[in-house]
């Protein structure tokens, strides 16, 4: 598996590696020992599934607090979409600094998102599903978002965005500076 850090530190992007002839490919999705390399011993409990039918659906950007703070590993299984993570950790040197990633299903890349960041997505192309396992059940008390287009953090949205997608919930999520220190940085 290929790993890339970024200039936040904790987000990870892994690459497996495809074995393929004629017939097609091969590829290990997840080691349990190359994760652990890589991000340390982190246990999911929950995969979940995600489908997007529209060209330019805007999920997120989502986030569970303590005690059920989710760290995730995403990944696309179909189509492609930009995949973010942005640090709200307070008092870290990247506080509501982002990162962005290029996950489909053709460049089989994932993104390790920690506990500690919002994630959101907007997909790229049409019927674009993701999969991504967590490391703390659902819990609906604990579910929290930031706004996804919050311009003290300026994300580079791709140009087909489209703010008619989001849910009810997604539409009255509160920008950086309005948001309750939910995260520390440690260290």
């Amino acid at each position: 598996m290929d790993i890339e850090t970024f200039d936040i530190a904790g987000p990870v992007a892994m690459r497996p590696v495809r074995r393929g002839d004629a017939r097609g490919y091969f590829a290990e999705t997840f080691r349990a020992d190359a994760f652990e390399q890589a991000v340390g011993d982190i246990a999911f409990v929950q995969e979940n599934e995600s489908l997007s039918a529209k060209v330019g659906t805007i999920r997120g950007l989502h986030f569970q607090t303590d005690p059920f703070a989710q760290g995730k590993l995403v990944r696309c299984i179909a189509g492609a979409l930009l995949d973010v993570a942005v640090d709200i950790r307070t008092g870290s040197p990247t506080f509501g600094r982002w990162i962005a990633l290029e996950l489909s299903a053709e460049n089989g890349q994932q993104l390790w998102v920690p506990p500690g960041f919002a994630h959101g997505f907007c997909t790229l192309l049409p019927d674009t599903m993701l999969a991504y396992k967590v490391t703390a059940y659902y819990d609906h008390a604990s579910d929290k978002g930031l706004a996804w287009d919050d311009s003290a953090i300026g994300i580079d949205w791709p140009s087909v965005a489209d703010p008619e997608t989001l849910s009810p919930k997604d539409r009255v999520q509160p920008v950086l500076a309005d948001l309750p220190a939910y995260f520390h940085h440690k260290g």
